[in-house]
């Protein structure tokens, strides 16, 4: 249930960006790939934590740095979706 409502949020969350554009089509591609395989990283790091309140504390602690690294790349994977897809934006 917890990952119906990440997705459902996410989905949300991606409604604003939707209506910026870019110039070309292929840009557009560029940034939209990027924005899903950065939501399917956060989606991950949803679940790692939730596993990881099954676990005991150690674990937990564990679960939740790695949730944070996972959280950080999605982070970076949509940055550089975005600088790119801007950068051929320039080109064209």
């Amino acid at each position: 249930m917890n990952r119906k409502i990440l997705i459902a949020a996410a989905f949300v969350a991606a409604l604003p960006l939707a209506a910026c554009g870019h110039d070309t089509p292929a840009a557009e591609n560029v940034a939209d790939a990027a924005e899903n395989t950065a939501d399917m990283m956060e989606a991950n790091a949803a679940d790692i934590r939730s596993d990881a309140g099954n676990m005991g504390d150690a674990m937990e602690a564990k679960a939740d740095n790695q949730a944070d690294m996972v959280e950080n790349k999605a982070d970076a994977v949509r940055d550089a979706g975005e600088n790119k897809a801007d950068a051929m934006d320039e080109a064209h």
